[in-house]
C-alpha cells in the first residue's frame, strides 16, 4: 500500500497540546486484512504498520491489530510512540556513511547522498526516512519487499550507524583524525 500521512497537528489535537504528541509526524506504512478462524467461520481483523518521527533525528515504528481499521492505526502509532530510537545525521540531512542492514530476508542499504539529491527510496524506507528528517539518501532493497522486513531492516541499519564524534571519543582521538582532515600547514 502507498504511504500516507497524518499528522497529530490537526483540528483533532488542538485541545492536547500540553501531551507533547504534536511534535511526531505518523505515516501508515501498510494495512492489511487478517483472519482469525473460530467455530462459526472466519472474524476479520485489520493490521497496521505505521511509522513516527519528530524529523529531527527520532524515529520509531509499530505494528497494531483490532477489528476496525481506525483502531489498529492507533495502536500501532502508540507502540512506534514507545520505541522510538534517536539516529545521528550529517549537517542534519543525510546518512554519516554508507550501511547495510538485515531483518529476515529482508536487506538494505543505505548510502549517505550530496546535498540535493533527495529521498531516493521505496514505499516502506521513504516512510521510515521522511519520519526521521532525512534530506538526502540513496537506498536499495534487496531481498523481500514485505514492509514489516523492510522496516525493521532499516532500523537495524539506523541503529548501527556511528557518527564521527562517537568513534572518536571511543579511540580516544580527534574527530578531525577520524575524518582524515588535516590541517592546513604552510611550507
Amino acid at each position: 500500500m502507498a504511504a500516507t500521512q497524518r499528522s497529530d497537528r490537526g483540528d483533532r489535537g488542538s485541545d492536547r497540546g500540553d501531551r507533547g504528541d504534536n511534535e511526531f509526524v505518523d505515516k501508515l506504512v501498510s494495512i492489511n486484512r487478517v483472519a482469525k478462524v473460530v467455530k462459526g467461520g472466519r472474524r476479520f481483523g485489520f493490521a497496521a504498520l505505521v511509522v513516527v518521527g519528530d524529523q529531527k533525528g527520532r524515529v520509531g515504528y509499530g505494528s497494531g491489530k483490532a477489528r476496525e481499521v481506525p483502531e489498529a492505526i492507533r495502536k500501532a502509532t502508540e507502540h512506534a510512540k514507545r520505541n522510538l530510537i534517536r539516529v545521528n545525521l550529517r549537517e542534519g540531512r543525510t546518512l554519516h556513511h554508507d550501511i547495510e542492514g538485515r531483518h529476515g530476508a529482508g536487506k538494505v542499504v543505505l548510502r549517505a547522498a550530496p546535498a540535493g539529491t533527495g529521498i531516493i527510496a521505496g514505499g516502506p524506507m521513504r516512510a521510515v526516512f521522511e519520519t526521521l528528517g532525512v534530506a538526502d539518501v540513496v537506498t536499495k532493497s534487496l531481498g523481500s519487499s514485505n514492509p514489516h522486513n523492510m522496516v525493521k531492516a532499516t532500523f537495524a541499519a539506523l541503529q548501527n550507524l556511528n557518527a564521527p564524534r562517537h568513534i572518536a571519543a571511543k579511540r580516544g582521538k580527534k574527530v578531525a583524525d577520524i575524518l582524515g582532515r588535516r590541517p592546513e600547514t604552510e611550507e
